[in-house]
């Protein structure tokens, strides 16, 4: 890869602008797909990519880790995979009597977590410390992730064979769940015409690195949000916790991560200020996996219904 120009010597916002164009070009039709990827990543959380196989969940992974400079490590998940497998080992050694950490593939910029939901719970929950304090523990001895550190994990739809539920714990722990769907029709005659995506994304190159990023981050939540901004946010929050579809309504957490996303959305949308409209951009993969419906309601519905119940202010 190309280095990357000093801070000071490019605008970080042509940078931005560069990097999210370049994505585009690889991902064709899924321009607002792309802007919550770089969302998510710009506001510190972990994308989670739901849809069914070969609408191109994988190479925005790839896209992102080219334009960012990241380290990569793609995972299979599969049932028989171990958390050792994701996190290392410790194994003996002879010749100094000490056991030697051997890192696994979680040490590195981005992780791409293949059909997550193949995996047994049991090595799902291998991911949960990595994800929410950047760290990893093993035989007591705690070891920190390199940053930055994001995950990317696609799931398939649960109604195919061989795949097990991501728990609850798990899925607060992606800030974004996204689905790519199908492309468009121009889209797609594009793809069947144009060049193999391989070789497209063979030749990215890096547009910002994790100095560029964490500037990105350190503007982000600088982006004001206002008294009356918090108090719709707020009311949906409670909305969630009192509707009767619901058992159980967004936490805390969800809401910080809701600010965070909405002032990161703001940021690329070139404005120094939320609005309710980055809220209700946002909305929907920021809270649909996280609402748990009493009945048979989804997810998605139940947020869309909340967004449709609370006026903004």
């Amino acid at each position: 890869m190309s280095a990357i120009t000093p801070l000071h010597d490019e605008s970080l916002r042509t940078r931005l602008d560069a990097a999210m164009a370049q994505v585009n070009r690889v991902l064709l039709g899924k321009p607002r797909q792309v802007k919550l990827a770089f969302t998510c990543l710009i506001a510190g959380g972990h994308l989670l990519l739901e849809d069914v196989p070969g609408v191109g969940k994988t190479t925005l992974a790839h896209a992102l880790a080219a334009s960012f400079a990241f380290d990569f490590q793609r995972v299979q998940f599969t049932s028989d995979l171990l958390p050792s497998d994701i996190i290392g080992v410790s194994v003996y050694e002879r010749e100094t009597g000490q056991f030697r950490f051997h890192p696994g593939p979680i040490f590195t910029g981005l992780l791409l977590a293949d059909e997550i939901n193949r995996a047994t719970p049991k090595t799902q929950s291998a991911l949960l410390e990595a994800m929410a304090e950047g760290q990893v523990t093993v035989d007591g001895q705690t070891h920190v992730l390199p940053q930055p550190f994001f995950v990317v994990a696609t799931q398939n739809p649960l109604d195919l064979a061989g795949t097990f539920p991501l728990p609850d714990s798990q899925l607060d722990r992606f800030m974004l769940r996204v689905s790519l769907d199908y492309p468009d029709a121009a889209a797609e005659r594009a793809l069947l015409t144009g060049s193999d995506r391989r070789d497209l994304l063979a030749q990215l190159t890096p547009q910002l690195d994790g100095a560029g990023l964490a500037e990105l981050s350190r503007r982000a939540q600088a982006i004001t949000a206002s008294g009356a901004l918090l108090d719709y946010l707020q009311a949906l929050l409670a909305a969630s916790r009192r509707h009767a579809d619901i058992r159980v309504g967004l936490s805390p957490r969800a809401g910080l991560a809701l600010l965070g996303a909405a002032r990161a959305w703001a940021l690329l949308s070139g404005r120094q200020h939320v609005l309710p409209e980055d809220i209700q951009a946002l909305f929907v993969p920021l809270a649909a996996h996280r609402l748990v419906p009493t009945r048979g309601a989804s997810g998605d519905s139940l947020a869309r219904s909340l967004l449709a119940d609370v006026a903004v202010g």
